[in-house]
């Protein structure tokens, strides 16, 4: 998760979205507050989560995350220094094969309504998605004495059901 928000909020950085940021990065803080409860609180892999969270909160809220970096880091204490500051440290990297979903929630609409989600493989065909899609059986109450006139799909996000 981690790898995949930085990669997340990079790409919506570099294509100024900026109000996705926040989201992203309310959706990771959402995931570290859940994953504090397990085993992974307090490693390596928890400093680094943190770590990143607020090196992306820097750009869009700068006064909170110095007060946090320094705070989490102790500059408090042992005096600050410009390159204690989270401003002056590098942009978070991310390792693509970390970053990568295994699957995806696929949403399914029938006329433009959200009537069901799947958890689909990442890189699913448009033959499978529309395979299980019409396959479910919240979706098939939908398709009673209807006839299905087009299958929208868009790769990794939607399939729209049309009828008619």
């Amino acid at each position: 998760m981690t790898h995949a928000t930085i990669r997340r909020v990079t790409e919506d950085i570099e294509q100024f979205k900026f109000n996705t940021i926040i989201a992203a990065l309310m959706e990771f803080n959402n995931y570290l507050v859940k994953a504090k409860e397990t085993a992974a609180y307090g490693t390596p892999a928890w400093d680094e989560a943190v770590d990143s969270l607020l090196l992306m909160l820097a750009p869009e809220a700068p006064h909170i995350a110095e007060e946090l970096w320094q705070r989490r880091h102790n500059t408090q204490t042992i005096g600050y220094t410009a390159a204690a500051s989270v401003h002056r440290q590098s942009w978070p990297s991310f390792d693509p094969e970390l970053a990568r979903a295994d699957t995806i929630t696929l949403v399914v609409q029938v006329n433009g309504k959200v009537r069901d989600k799947i958890e689909a493989p990442a890189g699913i065909t448009e033959a499978a998605a529309r395979e299980m899609a019409l396959a479910r059986p919240a979706i098939q109450k939908w398709l009673e004495g209807v006839e299905v006139r087009k299958v929208i799909f868009a790769s990794g996000r939607l399939i729209n059901i049309v009828v008619g």
